[in-house]
């Protein structure tokens, strides 16, 4: 072999060592979440996923209105933070090319009362209060009709006025309250339907102190989303599978007690 070839020969070994390390190199993962439970949870996720061979970066946004469009502009690979609903709003409005690929957590809307401590002793001509805007009022009739205290026309959907009811069976009168309000009702009202954040400001949680509490399966499920063009990434697949992992589970339960819930 001439010095020529050695040398043309030792660059290809070189080049094709370099490639294979490349190749090798762990592919980092950046989540976007939003502060608090989202966070928590991410970071237990990226314990489990590191224990698989995927490293996540998890970037805690302060303002997590930003999350979507820093998705969509490739700051970051994929975001928890925020429910179906208002992920679909934001992507139509937007015109964001992204997708959610799985179910993450639910923070329930819950049933609060002063009064009662129980449903069963709910009266007659009783008056409720529910959020006035239009999101949280069907959020709040769905749960009204899941614990048969009414029933909503099904064309609405997830879109339900009071003008929508059917039937009434206690004939109970439904105000519409601001939703930070809402806690300031309960030394008047019967009970009151309090989103989870609220509530926790109030020092109220789903599980200990609610009548009655979403299913965790709820329409308003939270979720994880990536870019349209990632979705049949193996990365994306296997953060599904570190997110829905018995550790985690086991994480969601013991952390929050069910004031969290789990969907899958």
């Amino acid at each position: 072999m001439t010095a020529r070839r050695f040398v043309t020969a030792a660059l290809l070994v070189a080049a094709s060592m370099v490639q294979h390390v490349q190749a090798a190199a762990p592919q980092v993962i950046k989540v976007g979440v939003s502060p608090g439970a989202h966070a928590e949870i991410m970071d237990e996720v990226r314990r489990v996923a590191a224990s698989r061979g995927l490293t996540l970066d998890v970037v805690v946004f302060d303002q997590p209105e930003h999350i979507d469009a820093a998705l969509a502009a490739k700051q970051i690979d994929a975001a928890s933070c925020e429910d179906e609903p208002r992920f679909e709003t934001q992507r139509k409005q937007h015109s964001f090319a992204l997708t959610s690929v799985a179910t993450t957590v639910t923070f329930p809307i819950a049933l609060y009362s002063r009064k009662l401590t129980n449903l069963g002793q709910l009266q007659r001509g009783a008056t409720i209060a529910i959020p006035d805007d239009r999101e949280g009022t069907a959020r709040a009739l769905i749960l009204l009709q899941n614990f048969t205290l009414l029933t909503f026309r099904d064309t609405p959907g997830l879109h339900a006025t009071l003008a929508d009811i059917t039937s009434n069976r206690l004939n109970l009168k439904i105000r519409q309250v601001p939703r930070a309000r809402l806690v300031d009702t309960l030394n008047s009202v019967a009970f009151a339907v309090i989103d989870s954040d609220d509530a926790a400001r109030a020092g109220l949680y789903p599980a200990r102190d609610s009548l009655g509490l979403e299913d965790a399966r709820s329409p308003y499920a939270n979720v994880l989303t990536v870019r349209d063009a990632d979705r049949t990434q193996p990365w994306v697949a296997q953060l599904v599978a570190a997110y829905h992992s018995l550790d985690v589970a086991h994480f969601i339960l013991t952390r929050y007690q069910d004031s969290v819930r789990r969907p899958w």
